[in-house]
């Protein structure tokens, strides 16, 4: 069989059904797990199983399947489009955010006496500050932003940092730490009177709030699969704003990164002209089965609608938390706050053990127990967790 002759769908069973309890039949571990952590990794559905499937069949049918699988990428680097509200040529197909943001610092000089200076949250993931910290071999200086005593970071705390000198703001949208939401207009606002650029790591965001890169402010817009998207580890998706494209030739960079990948050209160096001069080298054809498969899950369901439920699902968790006079340190505004929710714990590896020991699962970050719903949770999850934190409320600050 042909890779042109192919139907991408021809394995997978569409889904029908909304949210919470129509979805659940797809995720076989919600027949014996309430599963509250998607913040680290979704939930695997019978599509995306069926995708790996269809992966595997084609290979061992057809042997090299490369036309078909380039089709796949490019099936990726338009459902990301759609999620973000942007275009397929503004988007670069990788396997991680680590990738994206390399790929990003690797165009900027971070000249001594010039735009040297990253300005960083606090609530950056490790991969993020990581990777600004080395560029400070490159002559770069970085600067954190901390948190006010509330735990939110407000604006006002970002243009302290920012002056002339500021080449790149990084302000995640979502923390991984504590839920809250960054006000990334508002920031970028800020950092384009000053002419840095701004990246906002959407990992925690995509697939769980509706995200539009027409109004968000940033001109870089990162995120992945392993967690709301509903697929595996190893592919990111990586949106950079058209106004800002042309001035900026990464140095880290692969052969599908190339103007014509098929040219097969070692003589010089010819990024393409979108954004795919941010992708690298062979990329995870697997994944990007997987994730093709997850993308389309939310699609018939509609982000907006995912959001919706997974907002009213925290709003009951919080007042459960709130009548066990639990330390939520989540913001209880919506506005203010993502698809994650974090109390304080006087031991969390000890909570999320003891709360695994009755097939609850959930995760930790500092001090604090997240709880992380998506479309296929319902009332009866939240209600399960809190009456199994009623029972543990000695390890509840």
């Amino acid at each position: 069989m042909s890779a042109q002759a192919r139907n991408p769908g021809d394995r997978l069973t569409p889904v029908t059904g909304g949210v919470g309890g129509a979805i659940r039949g797809e995720f076989p571990i919600l027949e014996h797990t309430t599963y509250l952590n998607s913040c680290s990794q979704g939930a695997l559905s019978h599509r995306v199983r069926a995708a790996y499937e269809e992966y595997l069949a084609g290979w061992d049918e057809n042997g090299a399947e490369w036309e078909f699988w380039v089709e796949r990428a490019e099936a990726a680097r338009a459902g990301f489009a759609a999620l973000l509200h942007g275009q397929p040529d503004e988007v670069a197909v990788t396997t991680s955010v680590s990738q994206g943001v390399s790929g990003i610092v690797s165009a900027l000089p971070f000249e001594r006496g010039g735009r040297n200076r990253i300005v960083i949250s606090e609530y950056e993931f490790p991969t993020v500050g990581q990777i600004a910290h080395a560029q400070e071999l490159r002559g770069a200086e970085v600067v954190h932003v901390r948190p006010d005593p509330d735990g939110s970071i407000p604006v006002e705390r970002f243009a302290e940092a920012i002056d002339e000198r500021t080449a790149l703001v990084c302000c995640t949208t979502i923390s991984y730490r504590t839920g809250h939401r960054h006000d990334v207009a508002g920031i970028a606002e800020v950092a384009h009177a000053h002419g840095a650029l701004v990246l906002a790591d959407s990992y925690q965001a995509a697939g769980a709030i509706e995200l539009d890169v027409r109004t968000l402010g940033a001109d870089f817009v990162t995120g992945g699969t392993v967690k709301y998207l509903l697929a595996s580890a190893g592919l990111g998706f990586l949106w950079v704003r058209s106004e800002v494209l042309a001035g900026l030739l990464p140095t880290q960079t692969g052969w599908f990164a190339d103007e014509d990948i098929f040219r097969m050209d070692i003589s010089d160096y010819s990024p393409h002209a979108t954004a795919r001069r941010f992708d690298a080298g062979t990329p995870p054809v697997p994944n990007i089965y997987a994730g093709v498969a997850g993308l389309g899950l939310l699609q018939e369901t509609g982000v907006p609608a995912v959001e919706a439920h997974v907002r009213a699902l925290n709003t009951r968790l919080i007042a459960g938390l709130e009548e066990l006079e639990a330390a939520v340190v989540t913001p209880t505004d919506p506005a203010r706050r993502g698809p994650l929710v974090c109390a304080r714990s006087t031991d969390a590896p000890a909570l999320v053990a003891s709360l695994a020991e009755e097939n609850i699962v959930c995760s930790l970050r500092d001090d604090n127990l997240r709880v992380a719903a998506h479309f296929y949770n319902t009332d009866d999850d939240v209600d399960t967790l809190l009456e199994a934190l009623g029972r543990r409320r000695h390890l509840l600050a």
